[in-house]
């Protein structure tokens, strides 16, 4: 007949609280403890009584030797009389002082007194006496049938002359006499011991629970180990570290996307600045302030990073970020903004040459052909030049073609965009790409259309300038607008501030400003109202 197998909810039942797990480990902990102490307590008490025993023994032994009734006997050449008077005089101090035995030898070591009355009148054949008899003081352990005793041999001296020796012999206790004799003690001590530590074991276990909200150990473990695979289920980096900057969560995906080469749980417990110097964390601890959407290079690697700083109970603790890689949303955003410049360069050129078909079938129906041919020429040399200088100074076709569309739409507002003559643009700065070119220069010449659209003059014109040569990329956009006040200037690169009204505004130069802090370039800008704006950057190549 097969056992049924207990269900899950009857294993979790047969599972051990943690008050319950304490309270078992500190008994164990005390019975053990209670017994390598009592060991080696009652193994000292031993030898203390040990040594107890032999003086007593020693000088029990002396006592006998210099009685003088004793070595009178000894003299005395009648044997039984002799005998008969130290064996009465010994088991009187052998009682008194509750020695073994007691033994008193001649010279030629027969027997005066033994507890065993056969003995009396017999040699003694032991080795341990010859040293007795050669006026030596010492003592002595035997094991016999009865147990181990400790002996005192004392020579016995009339005259300066040994006449005898005297042996008196006691019992050493065992460890079980010892165990008996304090078991009442051993005892209530135990027993006191179990019932405070009990209580206290209950007290820890309670507090314990107390600090980690009731949950038991296995609990706590689950619950870390969904944590942990939460975290790293999720496609967004999540990177944690305590207030002593050391890591306390590290995903597989900010693996992933920083190019880490530790596994996460090799982060854990780390400095993050072990792992990663420049994750721009730790300032975030020490101020204590959040920065949200904020484009940063970290580990060669550009992100959109979250960082917001931990608070619990009022107190900063620690810090966490919540970051995406930016090179699929870059590729999605060129495509988007691909598609929408396409459409608008489309659209442009279709008014514009709309207007130059209007203006050539003008000519030819009034017969002036000769003027419609000149017209035309004029119209694809002037396309064709500024394509062919775009191509030759400008050494990404992303940019020109931002470039040339720029162009084409200053024309349709009645702007005249100039590219200037010296542009040279070969090299992109470092930590920088076309990405990065597209939204500086697509934001500072927007930015320069909106200043013209709204200033009140015939001849707005915008210039921009590309230059990277000597060891400086220099980049220069200029207008003739409205400009700005000084009021305006000292907050244009603020997220969300705008002096047009209009909920989409007021990121195009907080987005300037991040790319340039990205390349380590330098920003300038020079204006006044009604007079126009200048923006110069450079970045050191």
């Amino acid at each position: 007949m097969t056992k049924k197998r207990p269900e899950g909810n009857e294993l979790e039942k047969r599972k051990l609280s943690m008050n319950t797990k304490i309270m078992l480990l500190t008994f164990f902990i005390i019975a053990f403890s209670f017994f390598i102490a009592g060991t080696f307590v009652l193994g000292s008490m031993i030898k203390e009584r040990e040594k107890e025993i032999g003086q007593r023994a020693m000088l029990v032994a002396r006592t006998v030797a210099n009685l003088p009734e004793i070595k009178t006997a000894l003299l005395n050449d009648n044997f039984r009389e002799a005998s008969k008077r130290i064996d009465d005089i010994v088991d009187e101090i052998r009682t008194i002082n509750r020695a073994e035995y007691i033994v008193v030898m001649d010279m030629d070591r027969i027997k005066y007194s033994h507890p065993s009355k056969k003995q009396i009148g017999r040699k003694s054949r032991s080795t341990d006496l010859n040293a007795a008899f050669a006026e030596h003081y010492y003592l002595s352990k035997a094991k016999g049938e009865k147990g181990t005793t400790i002996r005192a041999f004392v020579p016995i001296m009339e005259q300066n002359k040994q006449i005898g020796v005297t042996v008196v012999g006691y019992f050493l206790p065992t460890f079980n006499d010892f165990f008996s004799e304090y078991s009442n003690e051993i005892f209530i001590t135990f027993a006191l011991s179990m019932i405070f530590s009990t209580f206290g074991a209950k007290a820890l276990g309670m507090n314990i629970k107390k600090q980690i909200f009731g949950l038991e150990p296995d609990e706590i473990a689950k619950m870390y180990v969904e944590r942990t695979e939460t975290f790293n289920s999720m496609h967004d980096g999540i990177i944690a570290i305590d207030q002593d900057m050391k890591i306390t969560i590290f995903n597989q995906k900010a693996c992933e996307i920083l190019g880490v080469d530790l596994k996460p749980s090799e982060c854990i417990g780390k400095r993050i600045e072990e792992v990663i110097p420049d994750t721009r964390l730790p300032e975030i601890v020490n101020t204590e302030k959040p920065v949200y959407d904020q484009e940063i290079f970290v580990n060669n690697h550009s992100i959109l990073s979250n960082r917001i700083p931990i608070v619990v109970d009022g107190k900063v603790v620690g810090a966490v970020a919540v970051f995406k890689d930016l090179t699929a949303f870059k590729k999605m955003a060129e495509e988007l903004t691909g598609v929408k410049a396409y459409v608008q360069a489309l659209r442009v050129q279709t008014h514009e040459y709309k207007n130059k078909l209007h203006t050539i079938a003008g000519l030819l129906h009034l017969g002036h052909t000769k003027q419609a041919l000149e017209y035309l020429s004029q119209v694809s040399s002037e396309h064709d030049n500024v394509t062919k200088f775009l191509n030759e100074r400008i050494c990404n076709e992303n940019i020109s073609g931002l470039l040339l569309g720029k162009i084409i739409r200053g024309k349709e507002l009645g702007i005249t965009v100039t590219i200037d003559k010296e542009t040279h643009f070969t090299n992109f700065p470092e930590k920088l790409d076309y990405h990065d070119f597209v939204v500086l220069l697509g934001n500072l010449i927007e930015n320069a259309f909106d200043a013209l659209i709204a200033a009140d003059r015939e001849d707005k014109a915008i210039h921009i300038s590309i230059d990277d040569r000597d060891g400086v990329l220099a980049i220069e956009v200029s207008d003739n607008g409205i400009g700005m006040t000084d009021e305006v200037k000292a907050r244009i690169f603020e997220r969300g501030f705008s002096t047009k009204d209009n909920e989409n505004r007021g990121i195009g130069l907080f987005l300037v400003k991040e790319i340039v802090e990205k390349g380590n370039g330098v920003m300038e800008v020079s204006s006044a109202p009604d007079q126009g704006t200048t923006f110069l950057i450079t970045f050191d190549l």
